[in-house]
């Protein structure tokens, strides 16, 4: 295969086939309809425009096609534009295949499942523990594909699963330095914290929210999971309770969408790995996409800024 869109330069002409993210239509100043492509292959995405669109356009440039791009690279307002020559939708004789395009996350989900059930095998509160692997275990086929968000970090397949057994990791290495932490609540809390999303999204490609995403968002989604979690196997208690609190909070602001503040010693720690991961995951895909000496396109979730790629470093 070609190298990825993303090791494309500004200037460079492309011939690639790419796989339409999403397509948001518009309209142009001169009144003729237009479409916002986003196009996407295993080294990431690029925005297009398709203009003066008719309704055969719309429907052959939809997402989950898979099209076939003549364009070159261009700079606009500071991020890489693909600007569309010649475009058609692949057929048969092309021979391309949707997984080619999509991106994934580097561990396989066998290697993540045992991970979370080694985890989960650690807990030694019973209540803590039945809760979670119940949750893991209603939600499992989706846990495993779904990306962690639509954008900003680990918007890839099996992006949530890898978020989190990242997420454990940290956890593990933060409950060696500090022993005071309770190490079953902050797993829990790791790996319930964003299951929501299993509902909250459409599912791994071409992502969107669920009109239950939209009205309600993860965090209330997984706080009424685990109080049916606990209603269904008969377990009450202020383990159910702070678990619901760690979930309520660990965007840690209402203003990010939380609507309590961290109130427990893990849920602050439980905000501040999910925040850690999240902004690294961001960091290494800007920072791989440039070489070094040169600076990143600017990172919206990251105050918008540009961050430099030392030369020294390999």
């Amino acid at each position: 295969m070609n190298k990825g869109i993303l090791y494309y330069n500004v200037g460079d002409q492309v011939e690639l086939f790419l796989l339409i993210k999403s397509a948001t239509k518009g309209k142009a100043s001169n009144g003729k309809p237009f479409l916002t492509l986003i196009l996407q292959d295993q080294s990431g995405e690029i925005e297009a425009k398709l203009w003066d669109v008719g309704e055969e356009d719309e429907i052959n440039y939809a997402p989950q096609n898979i099209v076939k791009i003549l364009g070159e690279v261009q700079n606009y307002r500071g991020k890489s534009q693909l600007k569309i020559r010649q475009i058609r939708k692949s057929g048969p004789n092309d021979h391309v295949n949707l997984d080619d395009f999509i991106e994934t996350a580097p561990l396989s989900q066998d290697e993540m499942t045992s991970k979370l059930t080694q985890y989960i095998f650690e807990m030694k509160n019973p209540n803590i523990q039945r809760i979670t692997r119940h949750l893991i275990k209603k939600h499992q086929k989706a846990f495993l594909v779904y990306p962690a968000a639509t954008k900003n970090h680990h918007e890839f397949v099996s992006g949530l699963a890898y978020h989190v057994v990242s997420m454990l990791d940290l956890a593990k290495a933060i409950s060696a330095l500090y022993p005071s932490l309770d190490r079953d609540l902050l797993y829990a809390g790791v790996i319930l914290h964003d299951m929501g999303k299993v509902l909250e999204l459409s599912g791994p490609v071409s992502t969107v929210y669920t009109i239950e995403g939209n009205l309600l968002g993860h965090i209330t989604i997984m706080v009424n999971e685990i109080g049916k979690a606990a209603d269904e196997l008969g377990i009450s208690g202020e383990e159910v309770l702070v678990l619901q609190h760690l979930v309520l909070s660990h965007h840690g602001k209402a203003e990010w969408g939380s609507p309590k503040p961290p109130m427990i010693k893990e849920a602050e720690i439980l905000h501040y790995i999910d925040n850690l991961d999240a902004k690294m995951n961001m960091l290494d895909r800007a920072l791989d996409r440039v070489k070094p000496g040169e600076f990143t396109e600017r990172i919206f979730a990251l105050d918008n800024r540009s961050f430099y790629k030392p030369v020294f470093h390999k």
